[in-house]
């Protein structure tokens, strides 16, 4: 605004040119779809990242290392949920004065790539064994290259700021090479062993998965009840009972069945045992009434949990049953049982065995145990192998079913029906095998039951647990002990102080921040209880487990040489060098070996072992990424940040690789989020229609919005999103933004020169916002540095909406469009608004990274001229002399006074009394002493923005308005007398205006005079 000229007279005036009205290029609509990419293409000029690390030169650093997302599709709303945090994450710890580094990367073998590569050839008519596996690395090399750039695109257009010139990615050569390394530490360390043991199989991608890698849908099984005969011949009568009625109950129970019920029917041919639980109480029970024909026939005995005998003869339709006599469940280890398919090749004893995951809570109080089947069932197995060998039982397991999901020739009677089919469909194994348990006359009922199933989250069809010959890491094996686990001998309990992998695991779980802190009892509990970590894969897109194996000893080949040559053969050629000599001579025959007595292991790594080890190809790795970690004494961090499925993920397989490697966690600070749901809370899916994609939401409303929900979310728990929850954020967005338009427009007004620096020079109202900064600025800091963003939008939304716009700007509008140039409360407001201005936009600015910096630039033209950021400074600190608290005490009386004002004018507005509340001069009567010194001293016209306002003592009249949360206070509403200033447009006596300018009052005169008006 210019002065006006000298000969200027009040007869010429134009007020609305005499205003200090807000100017601003800052738009009200913000368009951020169109505005934002031109702030990325800024930051790109000017070096933004490159900036930030010169700037965190010497800081303590805080890095968070990036769960790698998988190369294979564009990204959906839970890759904008994860990456959007964690950007909250770094830009704030560097806004707090770390050195916050973040170098994006990604996850590039494995299945899903494969698979996609495998679709092409068959689309063609192909066949990918056909195809020399080099190339066909190469497609699928090419493949996740391609998605790394649609990806990186499509992160960075969510502001999300990082080093996307160099991520890292675990195809990269040095990165492959790292990978095999830290295999063959496992193996030199004697941790890696190859055993035979049942495993997750996906019969459709012909692999083994891990626990990470399956997820459990609702399944329909069929199901059987099954009689196993008690074989008199086998079973003992001696130590174990004494006296006429123990041999009659001996006698009794030598001519019953023990009855087990499970959902796999295939499994049957695979059974070798049955469990039961020494405490459940168990019965023998005969069959009195039954339909014609039913399998369950009248004279049958079995012995049956007592808990759920009647179930199991509701499920089986008999009419009428009798319970003969209970059996002792410490004689059953004694029991011996006929296969229910015996003289049909199944020909060898089934005996009983004490298992501790046996329950009465549903089937029949025993388990059918397959060994080759289930975790659960092999461990029970293995568990009792000493005493099975001492009674001449066969403990070697069966495979009975193959890769392709049909059965062996050691299922007899079955050979080829298929369990699953290779397009995951049910298969016919289930139909042949019940058949044949009612012709032999040992099926009791069968089923259909809907339960939750293990299914392989790629393909979303249902696995199998296989036994196969797969390559583990021990992790009950203390360190030091020669040799390879026996995968015959039962497993170590997880106790003691043993120098083990699951012991260092859970040692580094403690010594580890968690946020929320529930995920350390969850990830506790799961290394505690997992069994050894089975590492290989059946595949080709991956790194190879890196060893060589003697044919005639079968022991790993252990040589720092060779394992020096593979590292660097790989540095040079990538993982593709293991596949392009076929026995490994390349590495065997310089060190003396000869390749054929070498097998040449040609599984590859599971994905979460490449993704376990990033820690050792890019945290160690890179300079601007090495700490001084806590534990080592430093004050440096690293985060680990991913959803909380990673439990039994990343954060798992990471934790496992450092700790069997170097002996700790490779983070200091794990924080975990939850997963996007559609409004109604339902899972996001394409055929439902209810999925929400960034970047429509980007097109639509701008990366911001996206930010601020992210933000503004509780992200422990899970989170929704759709359009109406989207159209809420608009909403805040709008009201923050105007906010920050209206200081940018106000401060169009200051400079340096009418800057007030001594606070206490400064009317109360100031001196109460600067207050209110002191107290927010630690609050938010504290927010940010306990990952807690939502308290950051709470606290930051609430201050700018209600204590802001809604109270402090309301009330000084009029001082600083109207006062004199030198008003001291216009100087000081203006003052305090620079002060609000710039604390806000730096604290806002980690999470509406593009509306801060437009503001920001706006603001200080020369940073826009220049090459500077809002994202280049630290948190703006509020001076902690302001703090004020009596003062905050006063005005918190004051506000609520203001209340009852405010509400009593507004029913004269709704009323149509009065329009502006520069209408009103309202009679204020107050009973509250204490309020009533509150006023003291201070003109409650201006802070009610009325053209007077009289404060009485007392109750006031019946008819006066009350708020009844604000008693003691009552107002009087009354329309102002004299005439409307023509350029503040309060009311004013006219007597009292100065002469020469009759329209105005005599403060706006002073202001007229001082912009060069003459009467």
């Amino acid at each position: 605004m210019t002065d006006q000229t000298a000969d200027n007279t009040a007869e010429t005036i134009d007020y609305s040119q005499t205003l200090f009205l807000p100017q601003t290029e800052f738009p009200m609509r913000a368009g951020l779809p169109q505005r934002e990419p031109e702030l990325l293409a800024r930051w790109a000029r000017m070096g933004l990242y490159r900036k930030l690390r010169e700037a965190g030169k010497g800081r303590d650093r805080f890095v968070l290392h990036d769960g790698p997302p998988y190369a294979n599709g564009n990204i959906h709303i839970g890759h904008a949920l994860n990456k959007v945090l964690k950007d909250l994450v770094t830009r704030s710890q560097q806004m707090l004065g770390y050195d916050s580094n973040y170098v994006p990367g990604w996850d590039c073998h494995g299945l899903p790539i494969e698979w996609k590569i495998e679709e092409q050839y068959r689309a063609k008519g192909l066949n990918k064994d056909d195809v020399p596996v080099v190339e066909f690395r190469k497609e699928c090399r090419a493949f996740a290259e391609h998605w790394v750039d649609v990806q990186r695109a499509e992160f960075k257009r969510l502001g999300v700021e990082g080093d996307w010139d160099d991520p890292y990615l675990t195809m990269a050569y040095g990165a492959e090479a790292q990978i095999a390394r830290e295999i063959m530490k496992f193996a030199q360390n004697g941790m890696l062993y190859r055993g035979s043991k049942p495993v997750m199989w996906s019969v459709v991608e012909k692999t083994a998965l891990a626990e990470a890698e399956v997820e459990y849908e609702e399944h329909t099984s069929d199901t059987v009840f099954v009689a196993f005969p008690i074989d008199r011949d086998r079973t003992a009568y001696g130590p174990l009972v004494d006296g006429l009625k123990a041999k009659q109950v001996f006698d009794a129970i030598l001519g019953a069945s023990v009855v087990i019920w499970t959902t796999t029917p295939w499994t049957i041919p695979g059974n070798r045992a049955i469990s039961f639980h020494n405490k459940i109480a168990y019965g023998l029970y005969r069959v009195t009434a039954a339909p014609e024909g039913n399998w369950a026939k009248v004279g049958a005995s079995y012995i049956l949990a007592k808990k759920l005998v009647a179930d199991v003869f509701k499920a089986a339709k008999v009419e009428a049953f009798e319970p003969v006599c209970d059996v002792p469940a410490d004689w059953l280890v004694e029991v011996t049982c006929a296969h229910p398919l015996r003289g049909q090749g199944y020909d060898f004893d089934v005996p009983l065995l004490d298992g501790d995951h046996v329950t009465d809570d549903a089937g029949t109080g025993f388990v059918h145990t397959a060994p080759g089947h289930g975790r659960e069932d092999f461990d029970v197995w293995m568990a009792n192998g000493r005493m099975l060998a001492e009674r001449g039982i066969e403990t070697r397991i069966p495979y009975t079913v193959d890769a392709d999901g049909r059965f062996t020739s050691e299922a007899p009677g079955f050979e080829g029906a298929q369990v699953i089919t290779d397009k995951g469909e049910k298969g016919n194994a289930n139909e042949v095998v019940i058949k044949a348990l009612a012709a032999s006359g040992n099926l009791v009922a069968r089923g259909r039951l809907k339960h939750q199933y293990p299914h392989s989250w790629r393909s979303k069809k249902p696995v199998i647990f296989r036994n196969t010959p797969q390559w583990f890491i021990a992790m009950d094996k203390p360190y030091g002990e020669a040799g390879a686990p026996d995968p015959a001998a039962p497993a170590p309990t997880a106790g003691g102080n043993a120098d083990t992998l699951r012991n260092r695991a859970l040692k580094a779980i403690r010594e580890t921040e968690w946020v929320p802190a529930a995920g350390e009892n969850r990830i506790n509990g799961m290394i505690a209880n997992r069994p050894d970590w089975v590492v290989s894969r059946q595949r080709a897109w991956g790194v190879p487990i890196t060893v060589f194996v003697e044919k005639e000893s079968k022991a790993i080949l252990v040589d720092a040489r060779v394992n020096a040559a593979i590292a660097e053969a790989f540095e040079q050629e990538g993982a593709d060098a293991w596949f392009t000599d076929t026995d490994g001579a390349r590495f065997l025959t310089p060190f003396g070996y000869d390749p054929a007595k070498y097998e040449r292991v040609v599984d590859v790594l599971d994905v979460w072992f490449d993704s376990g080890s990033t820690h050792a190809f890019t945290l160690e790795k890179r300079a601007d990424l090495r700490t001084h970690r806590v534990v080592d004494g430093g004050r440096d961090k690293v985060m680990y940040l991913e959803g909380s499925d990673q439990h039994r993920g990343w954060f798992h397989s990471s934790l496992l690789e450092s700790c069997g490697t170097r002996g700790r966690a490779p983070y200091d600070v794990v924080l975990t989020h939850g997963f996007c749901l559609d409004e109604k809370g339902e899972k996001m899916s394409k055929s439902k229609g209810n999925v929400t994609a960034p970047q429509d939401v980007i097109k639509d409303s701008g990366a911001d919005i996206l930010r601020l929900w992210v933000a503004a979310a509780d992200y422990s728990d899970d989170l929704r999103i759709g359009k109406e929850i989207l159209k809420t954020f608009v909403e805040t967005y709008r009201k923050l933004r105007n906010t920050m338009r209206w200081m940018l427009g106000t401060l169009a007004h200051f400079n340096e020169e009418i800057r007030v620096a001594d606070p206490a020079s400064m009317p109360e109202l100031e001196r109460l916002m600067l207050h209110r900064l002191a107290e927010l600025g630690p609050q938010v800091a504290e927010a940010y540095r306990s990952y807690d963003y939502k308290k950051v939008v709470t606290l930051l939304s609430q201050f700018m909406n209600t204590e802001l716009s809604a109270f402090y700007f309301d009330v000084r509008k009029d001082a600083l469009y109207c006062d004199p140039r030198s008003s001291h409360v216009r100087r000081s407001a203006l003052t305090v608004v620079d002060h609000l201005f710039r604390c806000l936009t730096t604290w806002l600015a980690p999470i509406l990274v593009f509306t801060a910096e437009e503001a920001w630039l706006e603001r200080y033209p020369q940073v826009k001229a220049g090459d500077g950021s809002v994202h280049l400074e630290l948190f703006a600190e509020a001076d902690q002399a302001w703090l004020a608290p009596e003062l905050a005490e006063r005005w918190a009386k004051v506000r609520r006074v203001r209340r009852v004002v405010t509400g009593a004018l507004e029913l004269e507005r709704a009323a149509k009394r009065i329009g502006s509340s520069l209408e009103a001069a309202p009679t204020v009567h107050i009973a509250d002493p204490d309020l009533r010194a509150a006023l003291s001293g201070l003109d409650l016209a201006e802070i009610c923005i009325t053209s007077g306002a009289g404060i009485t003592d007392g109750e006031g009249p019946a008819e006066a308005f009350r708020l009844p949360d604000v008693p003691g206070v009552a107002v009087e509403p009354a329309r102002a007398p004299g005439i409307k200033c023509a350029r503040s447009w309060k009311y004013f006596d006219p007597a009292s205006a100065e002469p020469g300018f009759p329209e105005v009052t005599p403060r706006d005169a002073r202001a007229l005079r001082e912009l060069g008006y003459v009467a």
